[in-house]
């Protein structure tokens, strides 16, 4: 006999719920049915474990696909249900059974149930997609009746027998005209691999299809055997001993479907002071723009919850791959809630560590190795300094320049080979000058000068470079001896101590303003080691630096001016020949050769100066050749 009622709703746990919404994508409802079935299964091994329900091996989870019936069923051969417990666990919203299940019977100290219920919302999120939905259950215990549970709107049902003969609950859900996408078989399947790849009870996807009628003379076609859609025993589990490189180069193929090799790993495995296990992956970046494309997915008791959760997953490593299992966590849990927990903030300090120490381990056991994938996870090393302290504390005697030359060094080494007074800590020494080079080809001129006297130019030629020499220079890695200047930024090195003379300097300078039309342009006199330079352009460090970022996040066309000099070489002929002579057309054609020859050796010349320079120098060549 048919019994009706209404759902009774907990306003005191659902309201809270409510108030911040469950669930932002829709297709979650697969995961909560799944994991129901699981719960159920994880209960049942907990009775076969005392006792009281024979001991089995082989539970599972069936997800069935009817596209003519329009519907999706979920079956799972757990505990099962009775009509009381239906009464109370589905037609009570909020009321969970999993965790009265543990009250009653509480798994011994240390052993862990797998039971992922919390709330007991997750059943209702079936009726995001549905029309209605069914439960046909039959419950463990002896003499206990089978319960059928309907309903069309979550809020009234029907109960009544059900024909159910074999322990365990079939969810069917009668699948809504909207989202007959979830009807689909690879729609399904697609889901199921993202939620529930790696749960702990076997599931399998299938497809209700009537099979065609054999031709005459065929075989009559097999139905299409189940599909196993997941990995109860993801590698995260196993002990770090106990797995082969092999094996976690293969779980970053298929969890990642990123075909080329992870440079290294971290695998997590902490028990104290909470539960945290995983495989963290250092990507190969292919270039700058790649760099954040990390994925980091985070799962509670093998069941996804979500990827790259900031509050857990610091957001530098962001730039990693990996997944993270954490059974202390909820499954449906507020932003607000995690950025305030304070057990959250000691897990995402716990992962900052590991990683900072396995690139310590890296550096100082393979160094070789390590300098081979430099390139590769150098931005996300910069960043993570920049953005967290600790972990700068912690990796900063592990981070390596590379030269233009492509060897790499330390801070350290850098300044003890081409700055030798670094190693004294006095702090009236003069400062400490890392040379570097943002562009190698276009900088060539200068890198030569600079290798000519036996110094090494680092390269900086990544977007996170700028801001990270300014976090050595001025931020949490300060040094205040330490300055980071380009090769065209000072002549460092470059030039004898040789007095100039002033006369000289004022008269080139008037003489270089006249022919270049720039009444505020600097001209400075030195002495080069190299006599084969005629003049250089160098740009204060610092007001280019404001220059650049002025120009890549001001607003309204505004950009700050650079500080610029040309400085005059005076040991070259050129330059004592126009020191020496009048005025004249020549001479001022000589210095604007000078200034765009200098120029060039920094970037290229805009169009309309370059057309200008050419017929400038066939002009030259001419008055040269008549004077021949």
């Amino acid at each position: 006999m048919a019994e009706r009622g209404n759902i009774s709703i907990h306003a005191q746990n659902i309201m809270p719920v409510i108030k911040r919404w469950l669930y932002s994508d829709k297709d979650i409802f697969l995961r909560e049915m799944v994991s129901n079935g699981c719960d159920a299964i994880a209960k049942c091994k907990v009775l076969a474990r005392s006792g009281k329900v024979p001991q089995e091996d082989d539970y599972r989870v069936d997800v069935i696909v009817d596209s003519e019936k329009g519907t999706l069923k979920i079956v799972d051969n757990g505990i099962g249900m009775t009509a009381d417990e239906v009464k109370r666990f589905i037609a009570q919203v909020a009321f969970s059974g999993a965790e009265e299940f543990l009250k009653k019977y509480k798994p011994e100290e240390g052993e862990n149930s797998g039971i992922i219920g919390h709330f007991g919302l997750g059943f209702y999120s079936a009726f995001m997609v549905s029309d209605k939905v069914t439960i046909d259950t039959l419950s463990w215990q002896p003499g206990e009746k089978a319960v059928r549970w309907e309903s069309e709107d979550g809020m009234s049902y029907e109960m009544s027998d059900s024909d159910r003969t074999q322990r365990g609950t079939t969810i069917t859900l009668h699948i809504s005209r909207e989202d007959e996408e979830y009807l689909k078989l690879w729609t399904v399947r697609s889901t199921l691999e993202k939620y529930c790849s790696f749960m702990p009870v076997e599931i399998y996807l299938s497809e209700e299809k009537p099979l065609e009628e054999p031709k005459e003379g065929e075989e009559a076609p097999k139905p299409r055997e189940p599909e196993k859609v997941n990995d109860t025993h993801p590698l995260w589990l196993k002990r770090p001993a106990d797995v082969t490189d092999e094996e976690y180069r293969e779980f970053y193929h298929k969890v990642f479907h990123d075909y080329d090799e992870p440079l290294f790993w971290i695998h997590l495995n902490a028990e104290y002071p909470f539960n945290l296990k995983g495989i963290l992956y250092f990507p190969r970046i292919r270039n700058e723009f790649t760099s954040g494309e990390g994925l980091v997915k985070l799962y509670n008791n093998q069941v996804f919850v979500a990827d790259n959760i900031k509050e857990v997953i610091p957001e530098f490593l962001m730039l990693l791959k990996g997944a993270i299992d954490c059974p202390d966590l909820p499954l449906n849990v507020s932003r607000s809630f995690l950025q305030n927990d304070g057990y959250v903030k000691k897990m995402s300090a716990y992962i900052t560590r590991k990683v900072a120490d396995r690139l310590v381990s890296e550096f100082t056991e393979k160094r070789e190795d390590y300098q081979k994938y430099w390139d590769d996870i150098h931005p996300f090393v910069k960043y993570g300094c920049i953005r967290d302290a600790k972990f700068y504390d912690r990796v900063k005697d592990a981070i390596l320049f590379k030269t233009v030359d492509g060897s790499y060094m330390t801070i350290a080494e850098y300044l003890e080979k081409n700055c030798p007074q670094a190693a004294d800590a006095d702090e009236d020494k003069p400062e400490q000058v890392v040379c570097y080079a943002s562009d190698p080809k276009r900088q060539a001129q200068m890198i030569d000068l600079y290798k000519a006297q036996g110094k090494d130019v680092v390269l900086m030629d990544t977007m996170i470079d700028n801001n990270f020499m300014s976090f050595l220079e001025y931020g949490a890695g300060r040094d205040d001896r330490l300055r980071f200047k380009r090769v065209d930024a000072a002549l460092d090195g470059l030039t004898e101590d040789e007095q100039a003379d002033e006369t000289v300097r004022e008269l080139l300078e008037k003489k270089f303003r006249k022919a270049l039309g720039q009444e505020d342009l600097e001209v400075k006199l030195s002495s080069f080691k190299s006599e084969e330079l005629p003049a250089m352009i160098t740009v204060d460090e610092e007001s280019r630096r404001m220059s650049e970022m002025s120009r890549a996040w001001g607003r309204g066309g505004f950009e700050m001016p650079e500080k610029r000099a040309l400085t005059l070489n005076q040991r070259h002929p050129l330059i004592r020949r126009l020191a020496a002579s009048g005025d004249g057309e020549l001479d001022d054609m000589l210095c604007q050769q000078v200034m765009d020859l200098s120029e060039m050796a920094r970037s290229p010349l805009e169009s309309e100066r370059m057309v200008a320079f050419l017929k400038r120098s066939n002009r030259i060549l001419t008055l040269l050749a008549e004077r021949a």
